[in-house]
């Protein structure tokens, strides 16, 4: 192999250049809005009035209903499925009555359709074969790269954006914010039946969207520029258009200057919303600031995937893997601890009151209820009417 002839000097100066010419998708965009402002993506699903079965009507739904609440809904990949989304908000209060009113108008615009909507990490009765992918060009691609992985059930999330004004606060929060998938996970899981029975799962819709590819807990990077590298790699090399493509459960979105965090299941009601949502606030807000969670917590890569199988399984009754002691802690004894350390952010924030309604010892998840309420007698599809019932 011939040595380099160029001087050391030269070099440098290549790369200096390589990194001036970053991806366009890359620029982050942050400074828009203050930092920890949220913002909130409610995946709901559509159902047929009749039946209380999934209704394949979102192009219909697109079409019919008013443009300023179609300015709030986007299609997603299964056609029973419509994203719902809040503006760009410093207080949760503020985000929740957004989310709330967005939610009472599609309830109300639905009804002349003889639809209904309902939020669940699964519709507990959906069977594959019933899936119709959705006609836009997005989702038809995701059809073609995927082939009959897309046409499995659906499955239902809450997303929250995270505002960080530079790069480098935003992937330290990226990097943190993975130790705490796990608690999110077992906090939301709002999916315990598939297919008319009950998993056993808490949040059957986590291992059930496991089949797409690029999703779960993400590996760590040591800084802006080595996950932009890695990402445009794979852009570059065609496997997928743009970094959306990624499904990780927490993700950069540079083009919003915001980290998402995206392992949650849909919740029933607003108000379950509004406690998960302050949570992820003040959480990232404490992890920027002060660095919370240890970097053995948030660097064994393996601890980390068996955790978010733990809360998937088991909710709120699940016992998480602690890196620093070896042992397993409840989360009825990790969560008043975590939320200790996150009480003088939320104060700051003005989202404490929200944050408490997860200290509240009468706290249940939406599977938790969900049983509740079947093993009181009700069946699948009253459940499914009780959903629908709830949502606004």
């Amino acid at each position: 192999m011939t040595p380099p002839t160029q001087p050391v000097e030269e070099t440098s100066t290549d790369v200096d250049s390589s990194a001036a010419a970053a991806p366009e998708w890359s620029r982050w965009q942050g400074g828009q809005h203050p930092n920890w402002t949220v913002g909130i993506e409610e995946e709901v699903m559509l159902l047929n009035t009749q039946d209380l079965t999934l209704a394949q009507s979102i192009d219909y739904v697109l079409r019919t209903v008013s443009p300023n609440l179609a300015d709030r809904l986007t299609a997603e990949t299964h056609g029973s499925a419509v994203e719902l989304a809040t503006g760009v908000n410093e207080k949760i209060s503020d985000a929740i009555e957004d989310l709330h009113d967005v939610r009472a108008r599609l309830k109300r615009e639905l009804e002349p359709l003889a639809l209904k909507a309902a939020c669940s990490g699964t519709h507990p009765q959906a069977v594959w074969y019933q899936t119709v992918i959705s006609s836009g060009e997005r989702y038809q691609s995701l059809y073609g790269s995927m082939r009959e992985l897309a046409r499995r059930e659906p499955t239902f999330a809450l997303h929250v954006h995270v505002g960080v004004g530079d790069a480098d606060d935003a992937m330290r929060l990226y990097n943190r914010m993975r130790a705490h998938v796990p608690l999110l996970l077992a906090l939301s899981a709002n999916s315990p039946y598939w297919q008319g029975r009950d998993t056993g799962l808490a949040s059957a819709r986590t291992p059930l969207f496991q089949a797409f590819p690029r999703v779960g807990i993400p590996l760590q990077f040591a800084d802006y520029s080595e996950y932009v590298e890695t990402v445009d790699l794979l852009i570059r090399s065609g496997c997928f258009p743009e970094p959306t493509y990624l499904w990780w459960d927490v993700r950069p979105q540079p083009r919003f200057g915001t980290i998402e965090i995206r392992t949650m299941d849909a919740q029933i009601d607003s108000e379950s919303t509004s406690a998960l949502v302050a949570l992820v606030q003040s959480v990232a807000k404490l992890e920027v600031e002060e660095g919370w969670v240890s970097e053995r917590q948030i660097s064994v890569q393996e601890a980390l995937n068996e955790n978010r199988f733990l809360g998937a399984r088991d909710g709120m009754d699940a016992e998480l893997i602690d890196a620093d002691s070896s042992t397993r802690i409840a989360i009825s004894d990790y969560l008043p601890k975590l939320i200790d350390a996150a009480r003088p952010h939320a104060q700051e924030l003005g989202c404490e009151a929200e944050l408490d309604l997860l200290a509240d010892p009468d706290f249940r998840t939406g599977a938790q209820r969900q049983r509740e309420l079947v093993r009181a007698g009700a069946s699948l599809t009253e459940l499914v009417g009780n959903l629908a019932q709830q949502f606004a």
